[in-house]
């Protein structure tokens, strides 16, 4: 990803694909039962709210993309990240439901 100034704050679905393949850190900010419905393989899960208390498990030095069901509650995980000091973050639009959609692997319970 560029520098925050020039950087996109969303990506697709599709673009979201690619960086799963590449192995970029996803970040999930639902509840741990949303997680534990359906989640992205090797996604990492802080709920949105104690986001900005566990910034710390977040790595500042990669590429992140965050998550969340339909795209809202990760806009505003971006927004906490970037406020923090995070540049290399973007969310996906569409969330897990876009994410499913397409066809793209998930697990969990009910996946």
């Amino acid at each position: 990803l560029q520098p925050a100034a020039s950087a996109p704050s969303e990506i697709t679905v599709a673009q979201a694909y690619e960086k799963f393949q590449q192995g970029i850190f996803f970040l999930d900010v639902r509840t741990q039962d949303e997680w534990d419905q359906m989640h992205i393989a090797k996604s990492t899960l802080i709920p949105l709210d104690q986001l900005s208390s566990r910034l710390g498990e977040v790595p500042k030095d990669q590429d992140l993309v965050v998550i969340c069901r339909s795209g809202v509650r990760s806009k505003e995980g971006m927004t906490i990240l970037r406020e923090a000091g995070y540049t290399r973050v973007v969310c996906m639009t569409g969330g897990l439901l876009a994410w499913k959609a397409a066809g793209y692997p998930l697990e969990g319970s009910n996946p």
